[in-house]
């Protein structure tokens, strides 16, 4: 039987911000396709146990790592573990993410410092550490988001990051895909998760959203989680240094 391009066997795939929201469904998904997974995070230990409870019950290879990605400790714990992979293929999705949701004027320097942190330096920084283990075959996908290319309301900070984040990205696809490592990008559109209740007009934005989506409802995390496996698959082998929108149609109507 052919295997189906589409399959994760003998992959080792690293997901950062792994036990919540989108990361999560990716987590699973992956899982659920062959893949062997550690789900990365930094603090939610009760997320992170509801994760492992419910790959257990479905009898996944997928496991929890604790290890906040903006310190040396942290990565190199992820490096430790993702070097135990063995003749796994290794891949990372960076989901982690943070932000501070204010107007400019209510900014501050230290504001737009945490949000890079996270969301840009450390996805330099997980690349740069675990390269040693890349090789041909090896796909590396950061998640970003439409204020990456837009302003949205209180949303500096992240769509800063998120723009970093993609420059980033289309410079590393251009550097490693000599060595067979892909690196590409995932844009969600809006999706229901915990992270809306960042903003104060959480009801108003989803009411807009809405509004704007052309099937008339929001994109589900186990969508974008399909297209992430899209694209550490064989099936995206000719993809390097491309953004995939998953938004339901949305920016069209923008």
């Amino acid at each position: 039987m052919t295997a189906s391009p589409f399959g994760l066997q003998q992959q080792c795939v690293l997901v950062t911000g792994g036990t919540r929201g989108i990361g999560r469904a990716i987590a699973l998904q992956f899982a659920r396709a062959g893949a062997q997974v550690v789900a990365n995070y930094a603090r939610n230990d009760e997320a992170a146990q509801a994760l492992q409870a419910a790959a257990a019950a479905e009898r996944l290879a997928l496991e929890v790592l604790r290890a906040d990605l903006t310190l040396p400790k942290g990565l190199e714990a992820v490096q430790q573990r993702m070097a135990a992979c063995g003749d796994a293929l290794p891949a990372i999705v960076h989901c982690a993410a943070t932000g501070v949701h204010k107007p400019f004027a209510e900014l501050t320097a230290r504001h737009l410092d945490f949000t890079l942190a996270l969301n840009t330096r450390a996805f330099f920084e997980l690349v740069r550490t675990l390269l040693p283990v890349l090789r041909p075959g090896s796909a590396v996908v950061a998640v970003s988001s439409a204020g990456a290319q837009r302003a949205v309301p209180a949303y500096t900070t992240v769509g800063t990051s998120k723009g970093a984040l993609e420059a980033l990205a289309r410079h590393l696809a251009v550097e490693l895909a000599p060595q067979g490592i892909r690196v590409n990008i995932l844009s969600p559109g809006s999706v229901l998760t915990d992270a809306w209740d960042a903003f104060p007009d959480k009801e108003q934005r989803l009411a807009d959203a809405l509004r704007r989506s052309p099937r008339g409802r929001l994109v589900a995390p186990e969508e974008v989680a399909l297209a992430a496996q899209f694209l550490c698959s064989p099936a995206s082998a000719a993809l390097v240094g491309h953004t995939l929108v998953v938004d339901g149609g949305t920016r069209i109507l923008e």
